[in-house]
């Protein structure tokens, strides 16, 4: 499958329940957020209180030192993790991450190839998702871990500022 790239009209996506939005992007039916070009990320699976990307370490996400730079670890897990709780949000409830807290545990290298950014919802509240996140290479070796904390908006407030 094509992947597509492009944002989607808040109220489009707000039309959908989350799980009904990341499938949709997984299957192809609405584009894959600018970032997910931008990081080289792919949408894989979609599960309610689960989700999966992958990425490919290459040399443009490399650090001065010639590792791949953390801040392209953090936005997979970011990724996951945000997306993990969006798929416990009915239509019309938006989220932004509040928290985001990850362990490196070993350095990621392009010799690692694709690796699976897996989220998981530990708590899915009313107004707060608590989330954690697992970076793996294709044979599950543990690279980076994480927690998160996202909070529900109210969608009319945000359409007034």
């Amino acid at each position: 499958m094509t992947i597509t790239y492009g944002s989607v009209p808040l109220d489009e996506a707000l039309a959908l329940s989350g799980m009904e939005f990341l499938s949709a992007i997984r299957d192809g039916r609405l584009p894959h957020p600018p970032i997910a070009e931008t990081a080289g990320l792919r949408l894989v699976t979609v599960e309610p209180g689960f989700i999966v990307w992958e990425g490919e370490p290459t040399p443009a996400y490399f650090n001065p030192l010639g590792g791949i730079h953390g801040g392209w670890i953090a936005t997979l897990l970011d990724s996951c993790m945000g997306c993990a709780g969006h798929t416990t949000l009915a239509a019309g409830i938006p989220y932004t991450t509040v928290d985001l807290k990850v362990n490196y545990v070993r350095a990621v290298t392009p010799k690692v190839g694709v690796v699976r950014a897996e989220g998981k919802v530990l708590h899915a509240g009313r107004k707060l998702l608590s989330t954690e996140g697992r970076l793996v290479d294709a044979n599950g070796k543990l690279y980076a871990h994480g927690v998160s904390a996202c909070i529900t908006l109210d969608a009319q407030a945000e359409k007034l500022q």
